[in-house]
């Protein structure tokens, strides 16, 4: 049996969404980050909104910063949060 995505939240997406990790086996047609957040988005309403086309939200895959056209596979670690401000 394929090992499960590991979705890590942070920030405002953690308060959104209601948890800081979520797994799940990778979808069927899934087969990237962009994908991965669409699929997400239909979950429930909190994901819809955290997803939203307008909202800011990063991503890394195991640990790289990703581009919604970045693989993910099962197992990968997937951590979603918001732009990093700096000073």
């Amino acid at each position: 049996m394929p090992k499960p995505l590991t979705i890590l939240y942070f920030a405002w997406l953690r308060e959104q969404i209601g948890t800081s990790r979520q797994d799940l086996p990778l979808p069927a047609g899934v087969t990237t980050v962009a994908g991965l957040m669409a699929h997400l988005a239909a979950q429930s309403p909190a994901h819809a909104a955290a997803f939203a086309p307008n909202r800011k939200v990063r991503c890394a895959v195991n640990q790289e910063f990703a581009t919604p056209d970045t693989t993910v596979a099962p197992g990968d670690e997937v951590g979603f949060f918001p732009p990093v401000t700096g000073g």
